[in-house]
């Protein structure tokens, strides 16, 4: 399995590695570990909901349940960590744009004590447009699932 090629291998992320990676930073990072990662092509990471997180103060205080839109998110930063570790260490000039949101579907409200497990896996790539479908489960049953598209800018090219 291991071949020279960045492209080949697997990858497991700690945290440390996540935040060299990404932009995102607390409160809105949110993937806590990659368990697999084949870079440019899909990974897995994985997102534990607690009680203390930000948005739960007001959503819902006495029925706290994950906004649908940070689980698309979470699935969003996932598939942005299989692109940036196929493109590092060339990261410093990279933004990525949000374009779309397809199919997407909630089927069971995430609450603290969920472990969220993120499946991302490329469906397509026209030169710096990017199509992922993602799967957000808990215990194997899926809560959510979508298509999202995003571009890869590079902001050097602007100088």
């Amino acid at each position: 399995m291991e071949k020279d090629d960045n492209k080949s291998k697997k990858y497991l992320m700690d945290i440390n590695k996540i935040i060299s990676l990404l932009p995102h930073r607390y409160p809105f990072l949110l993937v806590d570990k990659i368990i697999e990662c084949v870079p440019d092509e899909s990974a897995h990471g994985i997102k534990c909901v607690t009680i203390n997180e930000p948005f739960f103060q007001g959503h819902f205080p006495n029925n706290p349940i994950m906004p649908g839109v940070l689980i698309v998110e979470a699935l969003a930063q996932t598939a942005a960590i299989a692109v940036a570790k196929a493109k590092e260490p060339n990261l410093e000039n990279l933004s990525v744009f949000f374009m779309t949101i397809d199919k997407c579907k909630f089927r069971k409200p995430v609450t603290p004590g969920d472990v969220l497990d993120l499946h991302v896996k490329k469906i397509n790539k026209v030169k710096n447009v990017y199509k992922f479908e993602g799967k957000c489960l808990v215990n194997n049953v899926t809560f959510a699932q979508c298509n999202l598209t995003a571009m890869i800018h590079d902001d050097s090219s602007n100088s």
